[in-house]
């Protein structure tokens, strides 16, 4: 979860690095930081595009993303691949 701690944790620690460097640490602490932020942020891009549906006939609704399939799916008659 990303909270207002978090993010100033990570900018304080990025600023110090610029400024001084970080200890081994720091560094560590960084990483783990900028890993908790980014994985929160896919998440939430994953879990919008999961809920998104394209409708061009009422009876074949798409949506983009498919958990663990890339087959391909017809589009104005091309076949095109979705990866994630």
């Amino acid at each position: 979860m990303i909270t207002a701690q978090l993010i100033q944790r990570i900018n304080i620690l990025a600023k110090k690095k610029k400024d001084s460097g970080l200890s081994p640490e720091e560094t560590s602490e960084q990483a783990q930081l900028r890993r908790i932020y980014l994985d929160t942020i896919h998440g939430r891009l994953k879990q919008s595009l999961e809920q998104i549906e394209i409708v061009d006939d009422p009876k074949h609704a798409v949506t983009i993303i498919r958990e663990k399939d890339v087959s391909p799916i017809p589009v104005d008659g091309i076949n095109t691949k979705y990866k994630h």
